[in-house]
């Protein structure tokens, strides 16, 4: 992979890692272990995602989400819970993807990893709050199995293309920006 492509494909799992978390670094790293993604020896450090062990439990936590955000109340405290954890790990997988010998990038890795992977969160820890508020189970559902849908296309699209996925982070990470403001102008409807 060349330079702009680790960049690419590390914004898109800092993104993504502020919706799924779990299910990014599993995938990253079966990636790995597969050989789906070839990554440059600089790199190395990043193979501690394909380790078994590290499989296993990224495994599992991506299972345990993926029903934990079918339920209402269950997805809400899950997300409050993942709000320091899904920005850290977003800025963690971009840090460990750039080059490790030069410490401007990683730091500004580290910072714009953190920062989309906040921005992802929170944009759809807000609008989940706004459909998990509804009575019916339906819609919490539907919205939760399209997060799924869509972090699993765009992961495998930044495996694939890491510039054009890295693309459809940016504008993913403008809608979450949106998604902030409308639901804080809402609330700002709601409360005053």
């Amino acid at each position: 992979m060349t330079g702009v492509e680790l960049l690419a494909l590390a914004a898109s799992a800092s993104l993504l890692a502020g919706w799924r978390l779990y299910l990014v670094t599993f995938v990253t790293g079966l990636a790995m272990r597969m050989g789906w993604v070839d990554l440059p020896d600089k790199l190395a450090a990043l193979d501690v995602l394909a380790n078994p062990w590290v499989l296993v439990i990224s495994g599992a936590a991506a299972v345990f989400e993926f029903f934990a955000d079918k339920v209402a109340f269950i997805d809400s405290l899950w997300d409050g819970i993942h709000t320091v954890i899904r920005p850290l790990g977003g800025a963690l997988l971009a840090l460990a993807i750039v080059d490790p010998g030069d410490p401007a990038w990683q730091v500004a890795a580290f910072l714009l990893g953190g920062g989309a992977a906040f921005v992802a969160h929170a944009g759809k820890a807000g609008a989940r709050a706004m459909v998990n508020a509804s009575p019916e189970p339906f819609s919490n559902m539907a919205v939760s199995a399209g997060e799924d849908v869509a972090t699993a296309g765009l992961l495998a699209l930044a495996i694939a293309n890491p510039v054009a996925a890295a693309l459809v982070a940016l504008i993913l990470v403008l809608l979450s920006i949106w998604l902030v403001m409308a639901g804080r102008r809402a609330l700002g409807r709601l409360v005053g």
